[in-house]
């Protein structure tokens, strides 16, 4: 079968399982979660995820559960038999028309799975990626809490074992590490671009991270494309060298849960299933104008580093500013034959960072316009400040003169005011919005304006308080529209 054959059509057309539901097929629903089990030492980690943007080709070396492994066996008899989280669904009416519920059932599978010390708001997170068109959500609420007080009063024990005891996994999943010991590791990918396709071959190799944006926009052409899949490569993880916070390109954003800033703000970039495929460096090469951790990143001023092709045996490793790598809509500082390797950034320390997004909806959207601040304050002063936005340009932006404009400025109730007051017009002056669905250019500007003025209002509440703010935002701004 082709490597880019999405997993869901395996599930229900060859192998005629149909628990696994076909809904949107871009990965907002959830009716097509999966568990994909990936060794991990000696345990394997299960991470609920889209099976309508998993090729088939990433089943390599991983173990895949689908709902159906999920049930228990059951006893003679008309009622199938229930696991402890299909029977709350029951008890609880969380289940109308039944069709996202296998769905839900994965996803708080993996949430209990992954999860030493749930609680009610990750619980949530973790079925946010889940739509129900039935039930409103409140009978699905009290499922959840029915289940957190069932997990409260379980032994004490590592989370597989746990779940076993309780019931919400079989004991055959006991035996994944091994097994998957036994086939051995997956060969490695090429460590660039460069001859990915191999000898003779005539179609470019397709490189794929996570392919949650690749498999929503070219599914049929990436069916039978020759394809590299980078999660082959040791790049899924993150460390801190010489005070730079790096991030493995292959790393899961859902990973970012833990590295400060990002973990205030990750529930309303994407989806938890979402978050568990797509790649820090597969966001940044995808290059969107509206991408909210590349802005998140700009504003932190991150290096990449970009590996070449091998010469004499060695691949060549260039770092290239964040802000210098984008050079128009959809084009990159990237030569062919290289693959951004990591990405990295000061570690913040005490410095001040907000990120803030406006969308048609307040999670888990596209943004209309996003934008970012980071501040670092030394002796009263700004000594370093970066201001990034997205949704004004053809491509994500560090608005360069606006950060300027605010370095060395005195921290007073007097000063800052007045120096973020141009600097906002200057931010006007280095957006170029056009109109399109998610708002006009003019919108666009106002909301730019409204976003950084949150930002401050965040960061530095004493300076720019909200009448301050407020008169920051009625009144003209110099050098741009208001």
């Amino acid at each position: 079968m082709p490597s880019g054959l999405a997993v869901l059509d395996l599930l229900r057309r060859e192998r005629r399982l149909p628990g696994t539901r076909e809904g949107c097929r871009e990965g907002d629903c959830g009716a097509c979660l999966v568990l994909l089990g990936e060794p991990q030492g000696a345990e394997v980690r299960y991470r609920p995820v889209n099976s309508c943007l998993l090729p088939l080709g990433e089943l390599e070396g991983r173990h895949l559960v689908t709902i159906e492994g999920l049930n228990p066996p059951s006893a003679p008899g008309p009622a199938p038999a229930l696991n402890p989280i299909q029977e709350s669904f029951v008890l609880e009416g969380a289940t109308q028309c039944g069709f996202c519920t296998p769905g839900f059932i994965v996803a708080l599978t993996g949430y209990f799975l992954g999860n030493a010390s749930p609680d009610p708001e990750s619980a949530e997170d973790a079925v946010a990626g889940n739509l129900c068109r039935c039930t409103g959500y409140a009978s699905i609420r009290r499922a959840i809490a029915r289940l957190l007080e069932q997990h409260r009063a379980l032994p004490a024990g590592p989370a597989l074992e746990r779940c076993v005891g309780w019931g919400i996994v079989q004991p055959w999943m006991r035996e994944a590490p091994a097994r998957l010991k036994a086939m051995g590791p997956a060969a490695p990918a090429p460590a660039s671009a460069a001859g990915a396709a191999g000898p003779g071959a005539t179609a470019v190799p397709v490189l794929v991270a996570g392919g949650t944006d690749l498999f929503v926009q070219r599914p049929e052409s990436l069916e039978d494309a020759p394809l590299v899949f980078l999660s082959e490569q040791d790049l899924g993880r993150t460390w801190v060298r010489d005070g730079r916070r790096y991030l493995g390109a292959m790393l899961p954003m859902e990973d970012l849960c833990g590295v400060p800033p990002f973990a205030d703000y990750l529930s309303c970039v994407a989806s938890g299933p979402v978050r568990h495929r797509a790649t820090v460096g597969g966001n940044l090469v995808n290059a969107s104008p509206i991408g909210d951790f590349t802005i998140m990143l700009l504003a932190l001023g991150a290096v990449l580093g970009i590996r070449g092709p091998a010469a004499a045996g060695i691949a060549a490793l260039r770092e290239l500013p964040l802000r210098d790598f984008y050079r128009g809509y959809k084009k990159l500082d990237l030569a062919e034959g290289e693959v951004v390797e990591w990405v990295a950034f000061a570690e913040p320390g005490d410095a001040g960072f907000h990120f803030e997004k406006v969308g048609r909806r307040r999670h888990l959207d596209i943004a209309s316009v996003n934008a970012a601040v980071f501040l670092r304050l030394d002796g009263g002063r700004i000594q370093e400040a970066r201001l990034a936005a997205g949704g004004v340009a053809p491509m994500p932006l560090l608005l360069a003169r606006a950060s300027e404009a605010l370095r060395g400025c005195q921290i007073d109730p007097q000063a800052l005011p007045q120096t973020l007051r141009r600097a906002l017009g200057l931010a006007q002056e280095e957006s170029v919005p056009i109109s399109d669905v998610r708002g006009s250019a003019s919108y666009k500007r106002r909301l730019l304006k409204h976003l950084l003025v949150a930002a401050f209002l965040r960061l530095q509440p004493r300076e720019i308080p909200e009448e301050t703010a407020l008169a920051l935002l009625d009144g003209p701004t110099a050098g741009g529209p208001a």
